[in-house]
């Protein structure tokens, strides 16, 4: 049986039931992780369910770096499966690395915690993009049917994202933190269980190809994992002495000049292939569009991905949760994106394709624009709804949901839209290197969302809320008012 007979899922090749069951059960385990994470690190250390007792600011810088590394290691993580494993091992060895880290994390303890961090970002960064490779390679003929099945794999996403909060909420604050990130191990054994189970519905897709002989493969190997410890090696030394004190830098700190250095690499990068790259003036325009495209992701990502931090903790500390003399989770909140993902999606793609067909279809710019204003409104609602709230006098939780609603609408305008352009407007022989740019967008926002959210620490909430709303809300206007312009440039891309 090949990926592409035999048996169907859903219509499509029985090899997409393999990946999407694996993805959804790495999702679950990611955010089912995440959205313990911060609150687990700002709960004091003393009590019957003791967190790490880190103050807001700290937390915020933490879970910022956490969650940008996950996305950066993705671009050495498609390298090796490229060059050296191919991806189907490289998704094996990454997922259990995965699975490592939660147990790891299961184990109280300071270092447990942060080794456990470390091994899910490896792991992450070797599963997540190959999961996705091997479900375009599913479809040698491209079209409409690859989209497709993209779309029903997205489903596996949120799916994913959807439970994993539920169940590691329930365990993590209602018994113990450490039972919540071993349940999300667990979810990742699921899923490299099925995936095992599932391979000969894959035929020979996601094996290494290369041209290289195996003593040449074997060098790129060692130089590359060298290099890897190396750094590795560096990077320990440096926490070391950030942590015994030698160097006086705090977290915070560390994660904004990263922040700042991706973003002048981020600039290098795009002077060199303007003036450097060999590119037609044509390309050249194109590539303007998805710099474009990379800092509003950036930001819309920065916003966004404050649903782990603060608007987690609004959760707990200011929502009410009593539903029928039962308090729910405040992680299990970080559920209801994912929930409206899984409705919305297929409405606002019948909405594309009747707006296409009336030829009223606004373009990729201007969507990008409304997704940063829909992110916006949301957090205007929820600064409305932290106007009176306090430990005394809980809001409802339908400010979260109004706020997770808007969100959703606005991650729906730009994400996807904004991923598709990117295959579509890069140059044939830097496509890899484009969409790496739009992982490092993606890693950028959120290493913001973490420093951001950190300002709980010294902001009412309303006045945090207020100002990213603001700030994001204006990056919108200036988009869309731009756009007109930027359409031109997109060279006929839809």
């Amino acid at each position: 049986m090949t990926a592409t007979g035999g048996k169907s899922f859903m219509g499509h090749p029985r090899g997409l039931a393999t990946l999407f069951f694996t993805e959804m059960w790495e999702r679950f385990s990611y955010y089912g992780m995440r959205a313990l994470l911060t609150l687990f690190m700002t709960t004091a250390t003393i009590g019957a369910n003791p967190g790490m007792g880190f103050d807001v600011t700290t937390a915020g810088a933490i879970y910022g770096l956490y969650t940008s590394l996950v996305y950066i290691l993705a671009l050495p993580g498609g390298w090796v499966a490229d060059n050296l494993w191919g991806q189907r091992k490289a998704i094996w060895v990454g997922g259990w690395i995965i699975a490592a880290g939660h147990f790891t994390m299961a184990v109280p303890g300071t270092f447990t915690f942060f080794l456990g961090l470390f091994f899910i970002i490896c792991g992450t960064g070797l599963l997540k993009p190959n999961v996705s490779t091997i479900v375009g390679d599913l479809y040698p003929e491209g079209g409409a049917r690859r989209d497709a099945g993209f779309s029903v794999f997205y489903m596996g996403i949120n799916l994913g994202a959807f439970f994993g909060p539920l169940v590691t909420g329930f365990l993590g604050e209602g018994y113990q933190w450490h039972w919540g990130f071993g349940a999300a191990g667990i979810g990742m054994v699921l899923g490299l269980i099925q995936y095992r189970l599932g391979q000969p519905y894959l035929g020979d897709i996601g094996h290494l190809t290369t041209d290289k002989r195996p003593e040449e493969v074997a060098a790129m190997s060692r130089k590359f994992f060298g290099t890897f410890f190396a750094i590795l090696a560096g990077v320990t030394a440096f926490g070391y002495l950030v942590y015994t004190g030698t160097i006086p830098v705090t977290i915070t700190q560390i994660a904004t000049r990263l922040g700042q250095g991706v973003l002048v690499l981020v600039a290098g990068y795009f002077v060199y292939v303007w003036t450097l790259g060999g590119h037609t003036a044509e390309e050249n325009k194109k590539m303007a569009v998805i710099f474009w495209l990379f800092l509003l992701i950036a930001v819309f990502w920065s916003g966004f991905e404050q649903a782990g931090t603060s608007l987690n903790l609004f959760a707990r500390d200011l929502t009410d949760r009593s539903i029928f003399g039962f308090e729910i989770p405040a992680s299990t909140l970080q559920s209801i994106n994912a929930g409206f993902i899984i409705l919305l999606a297929p409405v606002f793609g019948m909405l594309w394709v009747w707006l296409d067909s009336r030829q009223v279809n606004p373009s990729i710019p201007m969507k990008a624009g409304l997704g940063l204003l829909g992110l916006a409104a949301g957090f205007f609602v929820l600064a409305w709804g932290a106007a009176n709230a306090s430990p005394d006098n809980l809001v409802s939780p339908a400010w979260l949901v109004v706020t997770y609603f808007l969100h959703t609408v606005g991650e729906l305008c730009i994400s996807p839209i904004g991923l598709s352009a990117i295959t579509k407007l890069s140059p044939k022989r830097r496509v890899g290197q484009m969409m790496g740019i739009w992982f490092v967008g993606a890693a950028l926002g959120n290493l913001f969302a973490g420093l951001v959210g950190g300002q709980l620490e010294n902001m009412m909430p309303t006045d945090l809320f207020r100002t990213v709303a603001m700030i994001i809300g204006g990056v919108g206007i200036v988009a869309i008012v731009v756009s007109p312009k930027v359409k031109p440039l997109l060279g006929g891309a839809k």
